[in-house]
């Protein structure tokens, strides 16, 4: 099996959908929409790495071993919810920037992270979408919520491994994770706001600290499920 390597997209994957789903209604439509949708993860991992041009004949047979059953499964939504295609739409713009830093072997660059956690809070929109064909207001605060907490995880990740000696990337992101949770507060949304206080703790807590990659991806994990009960919370 050819499998991606960023461990911490499993829980962009999970968390953004089933957020969304929650916060309108869980359908049975739901489980092969999930599946098709992990199925066209794996697809865009290979698919990214042509841009690199080398091994294409390699990644161009993974793309397509993944992309044929996630197309497949795709129809079921589709032709219960055809207008849920303007989601997809959505995120092209996303891929093709992801495409730009795959070609460009900067695949680490903070741009190139915000476009992937974007197309992934765009996953959780289309979940909400999908039952009734509306956006809700509870399908806006989980998307929103998503993205601005893989955001912040992209700046605690990179603060800790790659920008660890960096001072200045340091204080960019302990003021993003300040400032998020007073914008949930101002928003009138505390539980949202408590969601991002574990964040902010963790970014201050574990700053200069050695943590292995390991340790620093469990604590994400932990990270992650608790963000994701109390979103569960603020949502239904």
């Amino acid at each position: 099996m050819f499998m991606p390597k960023q461990h911490g997209a499993w829980a962009m994957l999970i968390i953004p959908f089933w957020l969304g789903a929650a916060a309108t209604e869980i359908v049975w439509q739901h489980i092969p929409f999930f599946i098709g949708w992990l199925f066209l993860y794996l697809a865009t991992y290979p698919m990214l790495l042509l841009f690199k041009k080398k091994k294409a004949a390699f990644y161009r047979k993974w793309t397509f071993i993944y992309l044929i059953p996630s197309l497949l499964l795709l129809m079921i939504p589709l032709f219960t919810t055809p207008s849920i295609v303007y989601f997809g739409l959505a995120m092209i713009p996303f891929f093709i920037v992801n495409a730009y830093f795959s070609s460009r072997n900067q695949d680490r660059a903070l741009l190139n992270d915000f476009s992937a956690v974007i197309t992934f809070g765009i996953a959780g929109l289309a979940s909400s979408y999908l039952p009734e064909a509306v956006i809700t207001e509870g399908a806006v605060l989980a998307f929103a919520a998503s993205v601005l907490f893989f955001i912040g995880s992209t700046f605690y990740v990179k603060s800790m491994v790659r920008e660890k000696k960096n001072g200045n990337f340091k204080y960019i992101s302990w003021t993003y994770h300040v400032v998020v949770p007073v914008l949930w507060l101002a928003a009138g949304e505390w539980i949202a706001a408590f969601a991002f206080v574990p964040s902010l703790a963790r970014a201050v807590y574990f700053h200069g600290k050695q943590l292995g990659i390991m340790k620093l991806g469990i604590y994400e994990i932990i990270n992650a499920v608790g963000f994701f009960i109390i979103m569960i919370i603020a949502i239904i």
